[in-house]
C-alpha cells in the first residue's frame, strides 16, 4: 500500500521517515519528496507498505504523531493522475 504523509520537517529524512514507519511493519521505501529548483523538501513524502494490515495500522497510529516538531498528516496515498487528466486553468 502507497502512503501519502503530510507535514513534513524540512529536517526529515528518507531514513527517519522508514524509521517511523518500520514500527508498524515492512516498509518497502520511504521518500521524502525533493523540490528541484531548492533541493529542499516539499514537505511532503511517500512510504510503500508491503502488508495492507500493517499500512493501515501505520496510518492510524502516525496520523496526527509529532515526528521532528511537526504533527503528521498521514492517509492512503491517492492514485496519481496522469498528466492528461490535470487541469490547467
Amino acid at each position: 500500500m502507497r502512503i501519502y504523509v503530510g507535514n513534513l520537517s524540512y529536517d526529515t529524512t528518507d531514513q527517519g521517515l522508514q524509521e517511523v514507519f518500520e514500527e508498524f511493519g515492512a516498509v518497502e521505501s520511504a521518500q521524502v519528496v525533493i523540490d528541484r529548483m531548492t533541493n529542499r523538501s516539499r514537505g511532503f513524502g511517500f512510504v510503500e507498505m508491503l502488508n495492507d494490515t500493517e499500512a493501515q495500522a501505520a496510518i492510524a497510529g502516525l496520523d496526527g504523531r509529532e515526528l521532528d516538531g511537526r504533527p503528521l498528516k498521514v492517509n492512503e496515498a491517492r492514485p496519481r493522475r496522469s498528466r492528461d487528466d490535470r487541469d490547467f486553468r
